[in-house]
């Protein structure tokens, strides 16, 4: 009886141990089928343009219902659409008083401002107003007319904090119009990504209007894919892909006056305004793609270029070699009717990469 007694016991152990070796090995399949199991994918509208975000999560959490809240109060702060959002009430010197979103859109475009020269300019929202590219009706546009409005412009705003702790704007003059489109939309891209990113989502990719960030990778391992559009010949054609590259832990942002532009009289004029000449750009390049860590830097630096041009622009990140925003560019330009391309050699290293 003993003997049959440790026998069965011997079985019975090995038996529970191959049981619980077995469900074990079922949990761990189970858990890779979640993992490998198709994204989470939702699409909206946001800013006026769209919005598209793919994510892995093992839970199959949908977000989107959060991410449209985010994103309309980013409107509330940030938006010249919205009737009474902080920006039009600031403006409009109705309130001076600040959340923390706003302080950080002025200290970037401070920042940026700094940086490029003047090349990026949050106070130019009254030219782009009077030049028929805001929310407000089109001015008759005469060299009076732009002289006197880039009186309003280049004087950036500061924050300070009161003697209560509260974050205050202060205007260099009263009359000044700040527009935060060159930054807003890159920014909110950020938001998301930093949202998504505190729900413990390692692997996902946010597209909000052409303004792409990237973390981690697809569910086989590999990297996202993103295309860059090749400049169309006018707002109504149909996108085109000029190349694909990879993204991982990245932003890219493109930047250009291909879709936003009027005809008048035979002339095109340009939604990018030059803050030192107030007029429209006029020059051969149609669009700047930016890759770097952050979408808004991304955003600004697409837009400081724009106003540059291919020349100024090549010359910019020759003299600021390393600092953000001047690693990966790349340039499509219009040379005697024919669409041509640079791109600095971090950029065509991705480009390389991505062939392989």
């Amino acid at each position: 009886m003993t003997i049959k007694r440790s026998v069965y016991r011997t079985l019975f152990f090995k038996m529970k141990s191959i049981y619980f070796f077995i469900v074990s090995l079922l949990l761990l399949l189970a858990s890779g089928c979640r993992q490998q199991e198709g994204p989470v994918h939702f699409e909206g509208k946001a800013q006026g343009t769209y919005y598209s975000i793919t994510y892995y999560d093992e839970q199959n959490r949908n977000f989107q219902e959060s991410i449209d809240s985010l994103l309309d109060d980013f409107d509330l702060t940030a938006s010249l659409w919205v009737d009474n959002s902080l920006l039009r009430r600031v403006n409009e010197n109705r309130d001076s008083i600040v959340n923390t979103y706003f302080y950080m859109l002025v200290e970037m475009s401070r920042e940026i401002h700094d940086r490029t020269g003047g090349a990026f300019d949050c106070t130019v929202g009254k030219l782009v107003n009077a030049w028929g590219f805001g929310f407000e009706k089109k001015s008759e546009m005469s060299d009076k007319t732009i002289d006197s409005l880039l009186n309003y412009v280049g004087k950036q705003p500061e924050i300070v904090i009161d003697s209560n702790g509260t974050l205050i704007v202060r205007k260099a003059c009263p009359e000044s119009f700040i527009d935060f489109n060159a930054i807003a939309q890159g920014f909110s891209t950020d938001l998301v990504s930093y949202f998504l990113e505190k729900k413990g989502i390692e692997n996902f990719l946010v597209d909000i209007g052409g303004e792409i960030i990237a973390r981690g990778h697809k569910a086989n391992g590999s990297p996202w894919i993103v295309g860059i559009e090749k400049p169309a010949s006018n707002k109504y054609s149909s996108p085109e892909i000029e190349l694909k590259i990879e993204l991982s832990d990245m932003a890219v942002v493109t930047s250009g006056n291909y879709r936003k532009y009027y005809e008048k009289e035979g002339v095109r004029y340009s939604h990018t305004i030059d803050p030192t000449t107030g007029r429209p750009v006029e020059h051969t390049l149609l669009s700047v793609s930016v890759v770097d860590s952050t979408a808004w830097l991304a955003d600004a630096m697409a837009t400081a270029y724009m106003v540059m041009g291919l020349e100024r622009s090549k010359q910019f990140i020759a003299e600021h070699p390393g600092i953000p925003g001047t690693k990966e560019v790349f340039f499509i330009y219009n040379e005697n009717g024919e669409y041509k391309t640079y791109s600095t050699a971090a950029f065509n290293e991705r480009v390389q990469k991505g062939k392989k």
